[in-house]
């Protein structure tokens, strides 16, 4: 990651309270995990349902930076199916489903260690330049 970006919410390692995803590409996925600690909750033993958003949208618009691109979230859609509970590692996936023009569309998931899918992202993103080629 370029020194840029390493006050970035949630992968910054320079960003004091972030949550300093770390990510791994693997079978045209990208992933990450994290356990929410009590800092991390709405009510009692839950997970905000706007940090849920956040670790979602971070997979898959992270995965297009990783990709070389420049991309911002266009529109994010999060159903959530169950709460995630505090003090679980978290996997959480991400992938691209499709792509028209500069716009991507991807998918994630968030899924407890029993393989319960707690939440799930949509996202349409856009890519503003290739950082690579500049195109």
């Amino acid at each position: 990651m370029d020194p840029i970006n390493q006050w970035c919410f949630a992968c910054g390692k320079e960003n004091p309270i972030g949550l300093k995803l770390v990510f791994i590409e693997k079978d045209e996925s990208y992933i990450t995990t994290f356990t929410a600690r009590p800092e991390h909750q709405s009510y009692d033993g839950i997970m905000h349902g706007g940090l849920v958003s956040t670790i979602l949208d971070e997979v898959m618009g992270r995965y297009l930076y990783a990709k070389g691109f420049n991309a911002v979230t266009a529109k994010l859609e999060v159903r959530f199916r169950k709460p995630t509970p505090i003090g679980q590692q978290l996997t959480v996936t991400g992938k691209i489903v499709g792509k028209r023009g500069n716009m991507y569309e991807l998918v994630s998931e968030m899924k407890l260690p029993d393989g319960t899918i707690t939440a799930q992202g949509k996202a349409i993103i856009a890519v503003l330049e290739d950082a690579q080629n500049g195109a």
